[in-house]
């Protein structure tokens, strides 16, 4: 048992899914989790009363979890959601929960994606369905026995599915699966709908019911800053060029991912560490130490982190991935603002993370204002006021007779005052320009726009669909392709959006088996039937003999070198 586990290791969870829980870093269990997983577990029906955000997809998800049979390729978990973002959360948090489970599948099934890959996923046998109502009464009508297998029925959000209308389609949901099923209800509130549902489909279920009391410090400055996921590392140098911090600390939600950031970072000639569950004690206390003591000034860290972390002189935390729920936003941004101090938390956000944002803000009560990225001119400002103030003290001990090795300087390099000023003053300023067409040239970032709207719920799943700029392309489509990045090639591999394959199974597969860095891989463009991804131009072949036997999402990625007509 480890430290981080001890907390839900006495619920009795399987041994697996508290590996999984390790893994992410949860240490004590949440109210409403620590009350529902041992009801879940003996099997009871079950309403639950609580607010999103306050842990519960891990407090239905782990215990249905604990009770899979991996070796039964059937549909096992059903997880009714109102919407399909929200059935990717849910999905997202299974296949984190199930990572130590061998043989586990989950799929989510939603309305404005292809059937296909969803019809495939579930004659394959995942064991755990998260669907909305609409979707998945497409699919009975093509199945009918489709959830005859199933033995656990969750429904998330229930008062949300009934307001968008899903009645009826609940209904015909509950009469396809089997009357000795376990169900779980979870519902902000309680009306009559919900209680008739619960009396009709429920059989004496018990109550839980929490009150969410999560608060963020208020003498914490909040501000989220809207970002594509592959512009996050140029995101971060520019924050950590106009921001005046004296120690920040950057969570991430994969241990892969500190190395990575921090490995920049340093290149960049910041001190700075990773900070996860993979390291030794030994090695994680001598890395905090460092950050008290001043040695380092920036540590990427895991959620493992964020919990009993106290140094008084970290003054900003920088969110660069989500975190899974509200109570590790708030777990991770009081690492700043200790011991009655001032503190800054900033948040990346991608737009299809706007519904977290808008429950964390929920949740918490406080509003995370939105701020822009760093302009060139904001980032040209930042260098020369570092620049001057690092030269200001030097000023006092200036002496007429240095004029001498002035003189002999520009006599040996053969060169004037002015040109022997300019190197110098590249040199202080660690090669970083100080122009402003050199800055606007380091960093072309083009700030996320999100689509407007005026209720999360606004459209059913039904009438939703992928906005343009996340459309998979058809595979007739021409455009005009932007030319690679620099010192980038274009690759092409067959697997696309039909096979189910999305830019993070590309980039996980392409890190893992071919040992690159994040930022050696350029973009990632998902079409129907065929993916393209930049890869460094040098070495391309070997790295492609390399990758000749990886697979993603069951099939062959054979990446070959991409040629347009």
């Amino acid at each position: 048992m480890t430290q981080e586990t001890a907390g839900f290791a006495v619920l009795g969870l399987h041994p697996n899914v508290l590996a999984a829980i390790a893994a992410v870093g949860y240490e004590e269990p949440s109210p409403i989790q620590a009350q529902s997983i041992p009801v879940i577990l003996e099997g009871h029906d079950m309403i639950g009363q609580a607010q999103t955000g306050t842990g519960k997809t891990a407090a239905f998800a782990l215990p249905l979890l604990s009770k899979i049979e991996p070796s039964r390729r059937v549909p096992q978990v059903l997880v009714l959601v109102p919407t399909r973002e929200l059935a990717l959360q849910v999905a997202t948090a299974f296949e984190t929960y199930s990572k130590q489970m061998p043989g586990v599948g989950v799929i989510a099934v939603y309305g404005g994606a292809p059937m296909g890959p969803q019809l495939k996923a579930l004659r394959q046998g995942a064991q755990v369905v998260v669907a909305t109502p609409g979707r998945l009464c497409d699919h009975l009508r093509r199945d009918e026995n489709l959830l005859s297998t199933v033995k656990s029925l969750v429904l998330d959000e229930a008062d949300e599915m009934l307001k968008l209308g899903f009645m009826d389609d609940l209904e015909v949901i509950f009469e396809a699966m089997p009357s000795s099923r376990q169900s779980v209800l979870f519902s902000a509130t309680l009306p009559a709908s919900i209680r008739s549902i619960a009396e009709r489909h429920l059989k004496e279920p018990k109550h839980v019911r929490i009150a969410a009391k999560t608060q963020t410090v208020a003498r914490i400055e909040q501000v989220h800053l809207m970002v594509h996921a592959d512009q996050k590392p140029a995101s971060i140098l520019r924050l950590l060029e106009v921001e005046q911090f004296d120690a920040l600390i950057g969570f991430v939600r994969t241990k892969q991912a500190t190395l990575d950031i921090a490995e920049l970072l340093e290149r960049q000639g910041y001190r700075a560490a990773a900070l996860n569950g993979d390291m030794p004690q030994a090695q994680r206390e001598r890395v905090i130490e460092s950050l008290k003591d001043g040695s380092l000034d920036i540590v990427i860290a895991t959620d493992v982190a964020a919990r009993g972390l106290d140094v008084a002189r970290i003054t900003h935390v920088l969110n660069v991935d989500m975190p899974y729920d509200p109570e590790s936003y708030v777990h991770r941004i009081g690492r700043t603002g200790r011991a009655g101090r001032e503190g800054r938390a900033l948040l990346l956000v991608t737009p299809r993370e706007r519904r977290m944002l808008q429950v964390i803000e929920r949740v918490t009560g406080q509003k995370v204002g939105e701020v822009r990225l760093p302009d060139a001119e904001t980032v040209l400002e930042a260098r020369l006021t570092r620049l001057a103030n690092s030269l200001q003290p030097l000023l006092a001990n200036a002496v007429a007779s240095r004029g001498a090795v002035r003189d002999e300087l520009c006599r040996r390099l053969g060169t004037d005052m002015d040109t022997l000023a300019a190197v110098l003053l590249a040199k202080l300023a660690e090669g970083k320009a100080l122009d402003l067409e050199s800055v606007r040239r380091e960093q072309p970032l083009t700030p996320a726009a999100p689509r407007e709207r005026s209720d999360r719920y606004e459209r059913s799943e039904r009438g939703d669909r992928p906005e343009r700029g996340d459309r998979p392309e058809r595979s007739g489509e021409r455009r005009p392709m932007a030319a690679p990045s620099e010192g980038k090639a274009r690759c092409r591999t067959a697997l696309g959006a039909r096979d189910g394959v999305q830019a993070k199974n590309l980039l996980g597969a392409i890190l893992n088996e071919g040992g690159l860095s994040r930022e050696a891989i350029g973009r990632i463009q998902i079409r129907e039937t065929f993916s393209l991804i930049e890869l460094p131009e040098e070495n391309l072949e070997r790295l492609l003999t390399k990758l000749k036997d990886t697979r993603v999402a069951g099939k062959a990625l054979r990446l070959r070198r991409y040629r347009e007509d």
